[in-house]
């Protein structure tokens, strides 16, 4: 027994020997002990920046960005899709192609317009026509098939913007101006 009482007792088992805390491992000489602060590398740019003009008119990295136009081929194909897109798709696609390409054609962005609002007029339509056909009890549904002069001014769309002109929908209200 331990000559400390309060010395907690554990029992003997054989098995190697506990390690033994060693030696701390040896630092270079040029390098800080660990917790030390480090020197902070001096920035070369002292002091605010320089006043300049407002813009620049170059390029480079302070230059703005200037979307690049889109080839005629491009824009052809881009307003296809936004007529057909909203066949299938609904609103979305005429949507996304006017948003991404309104800086970069004229041409696109005023027929993903007329696509778009085009789109949102059919969808007031359905809307109209669904209210019709609850109201008389089925009667209303027969009112379904102008659905189908819009589906065919779409593809009309298309074919005349695949050819580079531009289309007018005869029935259209004009939300995006």
């Amino acid at each position: 027994m331990s000559e400390n009482p309060q010395e907690p007792q554990t029992p003997q088992q054989p098995g190697p020997a506990p390690q033994q805390p060693g030696p701390a491992p040896q630092q270079p000489q040029d390098a800080p002990a660990y917790g030390t602060p480090q020197p902070q590398p001096q920035s070369p740019y002292q002091g605010p920046p320089a006043a300049g003009p407002a813009y620049s008119t170059g390029y480079g990295p302070g230059a703005p960005y200037q979307p690049q136009p889109l080839t005629p081929s491009d824009e052809r194909m881009w307003t296809v899709f936004a007529q057909v897109g909203a066949i299938i798709f609904s609103f979305v696609p005429p949507l996304v192609i006017w948003l991404v390409f309104k800086d970069r054609s004229r041409f696109v962005e005023q027929e993903a317009k007329e696509s778009l609002n085009f789109t949102i007029t059919v969808i007031i339509a359905n809307v109209a026509l669904a209210i019709i056909a609850a109201v008389t009890f089925g009667l209303g549904t027969i009112l379904y098939i102008v659905l189908i002069a819009a589906v065919v001014f779409q593809i009309l769309a298309a074919v005349e913007n695949g050819k580079g002109a531009p289309y007018r929908y005869p029935v259209n209200i004009r939300f995006i101006k």
